[in-house]
């Protein structure tokens, strides 16, 4: 057995300031200061261990090891997650949670997902032939039609009132004051109203396809063969509806790619339907290079001793998803946007981790992965061999700060038309 040596400690009270401060670049930035992929900080008065890379999200990915109960802040389940939804449970509890969500992700129901993203992206830019478009905003508003149309969720209040408070749930999910406020609310409001959907669909006043995941949601029994509190079965929903959603990030970010990587285009040009496997490499690419979620969380679940580190039972742990997608050791050229390194990706659940790492079915990896993969290829064909545009002059910067980030201008497109 490894001698066991003390894990790099940063120096500090507390470094929460210095966290929201550099973002994306807070774990990666002190791996190199302190030459380990391993340390310790100190995030909401409490003591953390940082991880990076593709081993170290082997070990985090250890349902042995680590938990996620309990794991995320307070203010984060309240926004972004939810309280009682899959991303809290461990054991038999989550791999039986985590299975409702797989059994909606059937190819017929992701065929419909792509079909309906095309006829909401078609809406869109008929409604905008002749105008400017920024494109995160119109995202949301397909994705947000997308994402209720494909659950099963009935129309009621405005298209606008939808978007914003789902936005509201991943845009501001970090936020403090007042938008960490408007986000609680706007939480609480939808899962209000998705109780009573719930409670309609059981009592048979409101019928839907049995095919719907409201349906399917509405009617999942636990380990026990209890169906779920209707309050639950509201988080989990919104831990479908919220995702979708929130993959406006990704769609802005595949449309800048355009912008920035042009010699990077033309192979995608491959007739109305496009390249399917260079789109997929494409898309990938900017799920790998561009930020999307900055680390994940969870708590050692007992002690334990790993390459001669010790391991203190319920210590928050973070895991550096952005880093670990940017670390030289497992991608060649890592600040290089190259969609063709994805020929020749071994596949690996611990090195390619936008939206978390591990199994899909025992592990911890996110279970609209795949929903993502075919919204933001129909998305990346459409906007490649379906319409013409152009760029007109604004900023492409974006921060490393902001949680979620987004380019300055949000890309914006003009003199749009169908092909």
């Amino acid at each position: 057995m490894a001698n066991n040596q003390e894990i790099p400690q940063e120096k500090g009270l507390d470094h929460t300031i210095a966290l929201l401060r550099e973002g994306y670049d807070f774990i990666h930035k002190r791996k190199d200061k302190y030459n380990s992929r391993v340390f310790q900080t100190r995030i909401l008065g409490e003591k953390a261990n940082c991880l990076i890379g593709e081993k170290e999200a082997e070990l985090f990915y250890d349902n042995s090891k680590f938990s996620r109960e309990n794991a995320a802040p307070s203010r984060i389940q309240k926004t972004l997650f939810g309280q009682g939804g899959v991303q809290g449970l461990d054991g038999d509890e989550h791999h039986h949670r985590k299975a409702l969500f797989m059994s909606v992700m059937t190819r017929a129901m992701l065929d419909e997902i792509k079909e309906l993203t095309e006829v909401e992206w078609n809406r869109a830019i008929t409604r905008n032939q002749t105008d400017e478009l920024i494109v995160y905003n119109e995202a949301k508003h397909v994705l947000t039609n997308v994402a209720m149309r494909w659950v099963g969720i009935p129309k009621q209040g405005t298209e606008d009132e939808w978007v914003d408070e789902l936005s509201d749930l991943f845009e501001d999910a970090s936020a403090v004051g007042p938008k960490h406020w408007k986000a609680r609310a706007s939480r609480t409001k939808i899962e209000e109203w998705l109780q009573q959907l719930v409670l309609d669909v059981r009592s048979g006043k409101l019928l839907i396809d049995q095919d719907r995941p409201l349906y399917q949601f509405s009617y999942h029994r636990d380990l026990n063969n209890q169906l779920l509190a209707p309050e639950i079965v509201a988080v989990e929903l919104l831990n479908l509806l919220r995702p979708i959603v929130a993959i406006s990030v990704y769609v802005d970010f595949t449309v800048l790619a355009l912008a920035q990587f042009p010699q990077k285009v033309d192979i995608l040009r491959q007739g109305d339907e496009g390249d399917d496997k260079q789109l997929q490499y494409f898309i990938q690419e900017v799920r790998r290079f561009y930020p999307f979620f900055p680390f994940t969380v969870a708590r050692v679940r007992n002690d334990f001793d790993w390459n001669g580190y010790k391991f203190e039972q319920g210590t928050l742990t973070l895991l550096d998803l952005y880093g670990t997608n940017h670390d030289p050791d497992i991608w060649e050229q890592p600040e290089q946007f190259r969609p063709e390194r994805f020929e020749n990706w071994n596949g690996s659940p611990f090195n390619f981790i936008p939206q978390g790492g591990g199994e899909f079915d025992i592990g911890h990896r996110c279970a609209g992965e795949w929903l993502t993969i075919d919204i933001l290829k129909v998305t990346l064909n459409y906007f490649v061999n379906k319409i013409s545009f152009e760029f007109p002059e604004q900023d492409f910067t974006y921060s490393m700060n902001d949680i979620p980030s987004l380019p300055e201008s949000k890309v914006i497109i003009k003199n749009i038309r169908k092909k």
